[in-house]
């Protein structure tokens, strides 16, 4: 007397194993790269710098330590020379004419993020705008070789 004993389908659990462990990747790679996938856009505003060292596509706009949006991108103005940076707001985020645009850096050595400012005018910008009061980023090697220099001037 034999009893049968019924065996799991091994091919089939590897089968579910490898389809939920590439969905978990996929997942995890987009959270991680920072895409936003199913959140609003928003509007889209430029800002000119003299330099945006440090700061890269996707890093965080903040007013009041809140983030808001994010750089979209970061290009060069072939005949001002200057750094062209496009912002994208939440589209719940309204900010005035007169709003101020300054690149920070999180902690001593972190990453480069938008600080905004808003301002007190009525007037509200839309997409495409820009904002006209930028601060661009310190660069800290310029600082300590500007010091260093001037020191050595002196003796």
């Amino acid at each position: 007397m034999s009893v049968k004993r019924k065996k799991p389908n091994v091919e089939l659990m590897v089968g579910l194993f490898v389809i939920v462990s590439i969905l978990a990747g996929s997942y995890l790679s987009v959270v991680l790269g920072g895409a936003n996938l199913f959140s609003k856009l928003g509007y889209d505003l430029t800002a000119r710098f003299s330099t945006s060292t440090g700061l890269k596509t996707g890093a965080a706009l903040e007013i009041a330590g809140v983030k808001v949006g994010t750089v979209k991108s970061i290009s060069l103005d072939k005949e001002e020379y200057e750094s062209i940076v496009v912002l994208n707001i939440s589209s719940d985020i309204k900010l005035t004419d007169d709003s101020i645009a300054s690149i920070r850096t999180a902690g001593i050595i972190g990453d480069r993020f938008v600080k905004l400012t808003p301002g007190g005018s009525e007037i509200m910008l839309e997409d495409g705008d820009e904002i006209s009061e930028t601060e661009s980023s310190i660069v800290i090697e310029e600082l300590i070789s500007k010091y260093i220099f001037e020191s050595k001037s002196k003796d």
